[in-house]
């Protein structure tokens, strides 16, 4: 089924409309769209109770048709007033008082149809199809099967892309929070509802809030996972709102949800339950406003030879991977921070002995030097070189001289 609204002057709520009960829509002029309609018996029922629903939702004196195909649904809302349920068998009954102009076609078409004396779809509808079909070609034959309400096409659906804002324009400045989170929770409301009628989620929210003689205050929240719960979006909110609030009362507020496909996980029947990652991103929300946003995350290694070189990134849900076949390793066990030690070297600047609280002992076995530098050009440079030493009934441990200011360090054992 295809429906069709037609109302002279009022494009943006026919689109606005058409879009709550499906995203085929196709724009046929500025004053009538036509979208699919089909699999919504379910949700509404009979064509008529669909036909009550989308005139309640419309909110305007506008014509609505509902048929089998769109030319017949289109024809039907521009030439019969309210509304009107086209069914196949009686399409070609229904359609037959419209105008013929109402088909459209080639000025040619139309003025051999008006000298033929044709002024309805029935009358070209009752013509034989053949001589229509010899006299007035291809495009004769197409408009009387659109006169009989038998034509098959293919919408021209809308190119746009799915935009889901919210915005407030305040009559009096909001100063504290509490009134701006309960504006917000009517906004994320609307926008989740709309969310989740196209089947979408979000993993970005963006929050603009113009303020009384201060710049714009601007946040965006970027969840590792899409969400599409209320009251967990309106928790990160708050949280982001207390910890970096604005600084003048709030004259206008803009908020913005982009849409992505929503998250789909299998769980095991035999598995442990465990948290669900909204719940986790409310839990990080809240140790980010206790420790600063830098020292939340997951540690990334760079790519650099300094020692312990990381960065705090943000936290994302990866698919479970098999673990590749464990083999035996030798493993250092780090001590930090490294244990400050005396280092005596041979002539050939091997490390000979070592004094220290962690290991004391003569060296009977090493291996290196293995020399790193680099950071020089950033202020923050190093310069190091490593030992393996087998110390004598003790352990076989590392040994590390900073070379910028000539101390040793064991920095760990091997297991």
């Amino acid at each position: 089924m295809f429906a069709c609204l037609h109302a002279p002057g009022n494009a943006s709520l026919l689109l606005e409309c058409a879009a709550y009960f499906s995203p085929l829509i196709e724009e046929t002029s500025q004053d009538t769209v036509v979208f699919d309609v089909r699999g919504l018996r379910s949700l509404y029922g009979s064509p008529e109770k669909l036909a009550e629903e989308m005139q309640r939702r419309v909110g305007i004196d506008a014509n609505l048709a509902i048929a089998a195909n769109p030319d017949a649904a289109v024809h039907a809302a521009r030439g019969i007033p309210g509304v009107t349920i086209v069914s196949p068998k009686r399409a070609a009954t229904i359609l037959a008082p419209l105008p013929v102009y109402l088909l459209g076609g080639s000025p040619e078409f139309a003025r051999t149809v008006d000298l033929w004396g044709i002024r309805t779809f029935g009358e070209l509808a009752a013509l034989p199809v053949l001589g229509v079909a010899s006299r007035l070609s291809e495009e004769g034959a197409n408009m009387q099967q659109l006169a009989r309400g038998a034509g098959r096409r293919q919408l021209r659906l809308l190119d746009t892309p799915l935009v889901f804002i919210e915005e407030a324009d305040l009559e009096d400045s909001i100063e504290d929070l509490e009134p701006l989170l309960f504006l917000l929770a009517q906004m994320i409301e609307k926008l989740c509802r709309r969310l989740q009628f196209h089947a979408l989620s979000t993993n970005e929210i963006r929050l603009r809030l113009r303020l009384e003689r201060a710049p714009e205050h601007c946040l965006v929240l970027r969840p590792p996972v899409p969400i599409l719960k209320q009251k967990i979006l309106l928790k990160l909110l708050q949280l982001e709102l207390r910890e970096k609030p604005p600084q003048a009362p709030v004259e206008r507020v803009h908020l913005e949800m982009m849409p992505v496909r929503p998250r789909t996980t299998q769980h095991g029947l035999f598995l442990p339950s465990a948290p669900e990652p909204e719940q986790l991103e409310v839990t990080l929300a809240r140790i980010r406003g206790l420790v600063g946003a830098e020292n939340v995350g997951a540690p990334e290694m760079l790519d650099t030879w300094r020692t312990d070189a990381y960065r705090m990134s943000v936290l994302t849900i990866r698919a479970e991977e098999t673990p590749a076949p464990l083999r035996p390793k030798l493993a250092l066990r780090r001590f930090r921070p490294p244990c400050p030690a005396q280092v005596w070297c041979t002539g050939e600047g091997k490390p000979a002995r070592i004094v220290s609280s962690i290991a004391d002992g003569r060296v009977v076995a090493c291996a290196g030097p293995w020399r790193t530098s680099g950071d020089w050009w950033s202020g923050e440079e190093w310069d190091r070189q490593e030992w393996d030493v087998e110390i004598q009934r003790v352990s076989v441990s590392r040994v590390v001289q900073d070379c910028l200011v000539g101390r040793w360090f064991v920095e760990g054992n091997y297991d």
